[in-house]
């Protein structure tokens, strides 16, 4: 595929199944992606738990393992950027409503860590709704010192 509107390359894209073992060959695949694009060890670790949290979020909280929906996976990469993009067809939600992971009355929880993690490896993170259902979630990293353009 050419490049998009970023002058980035399109790697690779797929339609997933709404389940952990689509996650799993998904998050292999990125980290196989990412290290042939030059990342490091750290950050290959840090890339590959960002878009698995990403992806279990799509397919557990987005399309509740629904066999009839699908998750939209595609990885675009530059020279010194590598961009994850991850949609699904759920009913969608508000970053603003996610509760605070870090205030005192949610640290014993065992679950809601996963965009608290995405953000502490990812440069860039951001949602959007989608028309007429879903969210996509847009997760960027940067090769080298460099910053995104």
């Amino acid at each position: 595929m050419g490049p998009d509107t970023n002058g980035d390359v399109c790697t690779v894209e797929q339609v997933l199944d709404s389940t952990l073992e689509s996650v799993d060959s998904a998050e292999l695949l990125v980290i196989d992606l990412a290290r042939t694009a030059g990342f490091g060890e750290d950050d290959l670790m840090g890339i590959g738990l960002a878009v698995r949290e990403c992806l279990v979020n799509a397919v557990k909280h987005g399309n509740g393992f629904s066999p009839m929906k699908k998750v939209r996976f595609r990885v675009l990469q530059s020279p010194c950027r590598f961009r994850v993009t991850i949609g699904d067809e759920g009913a969608g939600f508000k970053l603003e409503d996610v509760p605070d992971p870090l205030a005192p009355e949610n640290l014993m929880r065992g679950s809601g860590r996963g965009l608290f993690l995405i953000r502490a490896f990812m440069d860039e993170f951001s949602v959007r709704g989608l028309e007429p259902h879903g969210t996509e979630v847009t997760l960027v990293k940067v090769l080298g010192n460099g910053r995104p353009t």
